[in-house]
């Protein structure tokens, strides 16, 4: 893949083997992570870490062995840099996964150039996105054939046809005129369920093809978690013919996999996917078999039976099992008839699929809702649970496995490459056991760095006494009570991440007069420009929930506090979790011990390491939930946290916030 690079060989002290194949023999790791190395004349304020010159040798052993590799990296070891330099140095075909498509862009557009200066290397390199992400030239041309009615997605699907022109890949992000949560984009673009595939007449163009064969071509190819398991659990995404001449797979923010693969290993139908069916019937009837109305009547029947469907399932807002759904009054009939005219909607476009590739298209897409939906009304398999989550006017019905380590587990033991696994939060304690179970890997080697951050001197942890319990009415207003003075002492400059959007709204209510700060609450705007704002004001505070409590990085003195309202358990009433909880229970286990706490845990050091960035940032980290430091098992999230020094006094907090 990359040429060896004239340069004194490195010693068989400092690296894996100065005789083997890989580049290091040329070129040392600590050549390009020293002190004095490549990364450090190209990156300014770059430090020299052991622990990431450490990672990045025990990495390339593992490529090298194609071995398995779970390994935990502090926040400040620079695990990125560790792992690329190991790939771009094993000279392996590999495919990198992030957490998120930010962290994708990141990882492309800025760590990966580094890393290909430093070692002076040019592999053929491929970013691939899931196809939501391409515009498509075939359903650009039918919108434009049949434009929305209203104003302004008429004129931003005018921005997107010039844009279309000028785009050589297709990548809507590059469109940004047109906001990527604008619905006018569902409209131009694809999904599994309505690309025509080889019968596109758009295909030799098609953008999802070209990033795909890029891709195949490239040694190193960038994606992401959903877009990994959408192809390994579906095959939906093209990997096909990627992954078998991959000799390495690197995960980075690998805590969120056991979540992510639950959700591809099980079954889901929406409203939303019969309603996208039903508009696309209409427009390859009215493009394809004008002279057939019986298929605008079973396309009005469906939509009256998905309604009424709807409508039965209650109140809005709520997940719940399907065992208890079914009894309500209504629901049966309901989803028979919801079945009967699915049917009736195949049947009937199975007898006009000859008149074009538009309505074959949704008779395929049609039977395999079909089947979806009788096996949400029928599975009785108790590895999975079924339920509901209904909102407004629409809803999502899942099969959702309880566990996905037998099938990941699979995919592992029939590949031969190398797979790397690493996170800044992947430890319970000291162990990674915990997340090696939910994935089922068994064979793997194990390694920790801690942060090389100075947590005894740069932080304090503040628990707030004389807290009443989390559960009770008024919790959330003395949480904010007891934040005042500490937001006070500090200027604001703070996180305030809350476990649920409940708590939020009340917070941000009580804190809306305190003229002091400028507050900014989640849902105000997009998070990267709430964060923009944050960092630029003087004296803010942001309120955040889940999506604020990791991939976040806030350097410097714009963030000195972060407040964390309750430990974030799971939600006691997700059906996924109650059913995984009752199955621990069958086992003999102690869910709440093996289960809610050490995923707990795992939140928790997430929205912790929001607060140290960089070896330069001091703050406060108040810790409000009292169980913390009451209950037995607090004793194990504190020993999974850097060593950060406790105190239940609020003036050793103010006096440390004035220190720094």
């Amino acid at each position: 893949m990359v040429g060896r690079l004239e340069s004194p060989p490195a010693t068989a002290s400092d690296d894996v083997a100065a005789s083997g194949p890989s580049i290091v023999s040329a070129y040392s790791i600590q050549a390009l992570l020293g002190e004095r190395g490549r990364v450090a004349e190209l990156l300014p304020g770059f430090a020299a870490r052991d622990q990431q010159q450490a990672m990045a040798r025990k990495v390339l052993a593992c490529i090298e062995d194609s071995g398995t590799l779970v390994c935990e990296a502090g926040t400040g070891t620079g695990k990125t840099l560790a792992y690329l330099v190991a790939v771009l140095s094993s000279e392996r075909r590999c495919i990198i996964s992030t957490g998120t498509k930010n962290l994708q862009e990141q990882l492309y557009t800025r760590d990966l150039p580094l890393a290909l200066s430093a070692l002076d290397v040019e592999p053929d390199v491929a970013l691939l996105k899931g196809r939501s992400n391409y515009l498509c030239r075939h359903r650009l041309l039918l919108t434009e054939r049949d434009p929305p009615r209203q104003r302004e997605l008429q004129a931003e699907l005018s921005v997107i046809r010039a844009w279309s022109g000028r785009s050589l890949n297709g990548d809507i992000a590059e469109c940004v005129e047109v906001p990527e949560s604008s619905s006018i984009w569902a409209r131009v673009t694809s999904t599994v369920d309505n690309c025509l595939g080889h019968e596109c007449p758009s295909f030799d163009e098609c953008h999802v093809v070209q990033a795909r064969k890029a891709a195949v071509d490239a040694d190193i190819v960038v994606v992401n978690h959903h877009l990994f398991f959408a192809d390994l659990a579906l095959r939906q995404e093209g990997f096909a013919e990627l992954l078998p001449g991959v000799q390495a797979v690197v995960f980075d923010e690998a805590h969120q996999l056991p979540e992510i693969a639950t959700r591809f290993f099980g079954v889901a139908l929406s409203a939303g996917q019969i309603k996208e069916l039903t508009h696309d019937v209409l427009a390859a009837q009215r493009a394809e078999a004008r002279d057939t109305p019986d298929l605008a009547d079973a396309v009005a029947e469906l939509d009256v039976a998905l309604a009424e469907f709807v409508q039965a399932l209650g109140a809005t807002g709520q997940r719940r099992v399907w065992r208890e759904l079914s009894f309500l009054p209504g629901i049966e009939r309901a989803t028979k008839t919801l079945r009967s005219r699915l049917e009736c909607l195949a049947d009937g476009l199975e007898l006009l699929a000859e008149r074009g590739r538009g309505l074959e298209s949704c008779e395929r897409r049609a039977r395999d809702l079909l089947v979806r939906l009788l096996i949400l009304c029928e599975q009785d398999d108790a590895r999975y649970v079924r339920w509901i989550e209904n909102r407004e006017q629409t809803f999502t019905w899942r099969s959702t496995p309880l566990e996905v380590a037998t099938f990941f587990a699979e995919h592992i033991s029939q590949s031969e490459c190398a797979w790397v696994f690493t996170s800044a939060t992947l430890s319970i304690g000291d162990s990674v056991e915990h997340f090696a179970d939910r994935l089922g890997l068994s064979d793997y080697e194990e390694a920790i760095w801690h942060s090389p951050f100075d947590y005894r001197h740069q932080t304090l942890c503040y628990v707030p006494p004389d807290m009443p319990a989390p559960g009770t009415s008024k919790y959330t207003e003395s949480v904010v009570q007891a934040a005042l003075p500490i937001l006070k002492a500090s200027g604001g400059r703070a996180f305030l991440l809350f476990t649920s959007h409940a708590a939020l709204e009340r917070a941000a209510k009580q804190l809306k007069h305190q003229a002091e700060f400028r507050l900014f609450v989640q849902g105000q705007m997009p998070r990267d420009e709430l964060l923009r704002r944050f960092r630029s004001a003087r004296g803010a505070v942001l309120l955040g929930t889940s999506s604020f409590w990791e991939g976040v990085d806030v350097r410097g003195d714009a963030l000195v506090v972060v407040v964390i309202d309750k430990l974030p358990f799971a939600a006691p009433d997700d059906p996924v979790l109650q059913a995984r909880l009752k199955l621990l229970s069958e086992q003999g286990d102690e869910p709440f011990i093996s289960y809610q706490v050490p995923q707990a845990v795992i939140a928790l050091k997430q929205g912790v390491g929001r607060l140290i960035r960089d070896e330069g940032d001091c703050g406060v980290l108040m810790l409000c939930d009292p169980r913390v430091v009451e209950r037995g098992y607090g004793k194990l999230f504190f020993r999974s946290l850097p060593p950060i020094p406790v105190t239940r006094s609020q003036s050793d907090a103010v006096e440390f916030l004035r220190t720094i």
